[in-house]
């Protein structure tokens, strides 16, 4: 008998409540984990464009499709989203309904997302629950309380939800996999660089993120005296900050730097795996570099630390101006040292905080 007809398993499609490229990498794992025990070991992930959930994940072996939801632009897109408001609600729901889904697991507390659920028809729906407005609009428990905890709340909750659900067993570190094709073509073009490379993640989506062209000039110029290369990341948006940083290199040394504005986000996690170490401000790229195995250096200031993956090394101090470059460098030559730089060793809790 056709193995697909005796698959009792359920289809199922799961729902990324957030914006940013990081907070899809926390989450992959998870549907990964739905995925097994969903019908022919796949889910259809719906998750905002923002995340470029289609390029992360488009690839992969478990996913049988992903949904835009068009939910909340961000600001500077300047526009309304398609799925905004009730009327936008009313079409995405209408989008699922004709799915044929089973089962739609919200990785989410909020109410909205609970109704979107229950206006789709999904027989089976299983959400955080904290809120009791939610719990209005879904099927069963197990529910988890809200996180109020020093760390960030969304890994927090997602792990307790899929834990409490029997997704997992305990919390799930993130990691994706790059297509062999953007590894072999960025490293075609990273070839003439030396063969130690630390990459700089550049880039930030809100302006209190960011490092500092200063700083990171400063870091670029010791990073290639001392024999590095550096691989300078961002987006078109980073162009001239990416230059401005490299102009800061000395001529001696400036065939020690290559700038990458151009590339696709896994093109982007490319050259991070063909580097070995990643430093960076708080924003998806840090996040991906973990997420390939490197280490992985997050200029943080004062925000809450990331404390969910032993290749990240979170970087704090009063202000984000306050993470000086001797900081950056002290805590990357403790990385480096180690031999999780050249080949990464999961499980070995190297997660830190640096303090002025």
């Amino acid at each position: 008998m056709n193995a697909i007809l005796t698959d009792r398993r359920p289809r199922t499609v799961v729902l990324h409540q957030f914006t940013g490229i990081g907070d899809l990498i926390w989450h992959v794992q998870y549907f990964k984990a739905v995925a097994q025990q969903s019908a022919q070991g796949k889910v259809t992930v719906i998750a905002q464009p923002s995340t470029m959930a289609r390029a992360i994940l488009g690839h992969e072996p478990w996913v049988d499709a992903i949904i835009d939801h068009d939910h909340r632009p961000r600001r500077h897109d300047g526009r309304k989203g398609a799925h905004s408001g009730l009327r936008g609600m009313w079409r995405m729901a209408q989008s699922l309904k004709a799915g044929g889904f089973d089962r739609i697991i919200l990785f989410s507390g909020r109410p909205s997302r609970g109704l979107l659920a229950a206006m789709s028809g999904i027989p089976n729906r299983l959400g955080y629950g904290y809120h009791w407005l939610q719990r209005c609009f879904l099927t069963q428990g197990p529910y988890i309380p809200r996180y109020k905890g020093p760390a960030v709340a969304v890994l927090k909750e997602v792990s307790a939800f899929a834990i409490a659900h029997g997704f997992c067993e305990a919390p799930l570190v993130p990691r994706i996999d790059v297509p062999e094709q953007e590894l072999a073509l960025m490293s075609a073009r990273l070839e003439g660089l030396p063969p130690v490379r630390i990459a700089l993640a550049v880039g930030t989506s809100e302006p209190h993120k960011q490092w500092g062209a200063d700083r990171f000039g400063t870091l670029a110029r010791q990073l290639t005296e001392a024999g590095r290369g550096v691989v300078i990341l961002g987006g078109r948006a980073e162009k001239a900050l990416a230059d401005s940083i490299a102009a800061q290199v000395s001529e001696a040394h400036r065939h020690q730097v290559h700038i990458i504005t151009d590339a696709s986000i896994m093109g982007s996690a490319a050259a991070i795996q063909l580097s070995q170490a990643c430093i960076g401000n708080d924003t998806g790229m840090v996040n991906v570099a973990a997420a390939v195995e490197r280490p992985t250096l997050v200029l943080l200031g004062p925000r809450p630390l990331l404390d969910h993956d032993p290749l990240l090394t979170s970087l704090t101090a009063p202000t984000l101006s306050a993470v000086t470059v001797d900081m950056v460098m002290s805590a990357l030559a403790a990385r480096l040292q180690e031999p999780s730089v050249a080949e990464p060793v999961r499980g070995h809790n190297a997660t830190a905080s640096s303090t002025t």
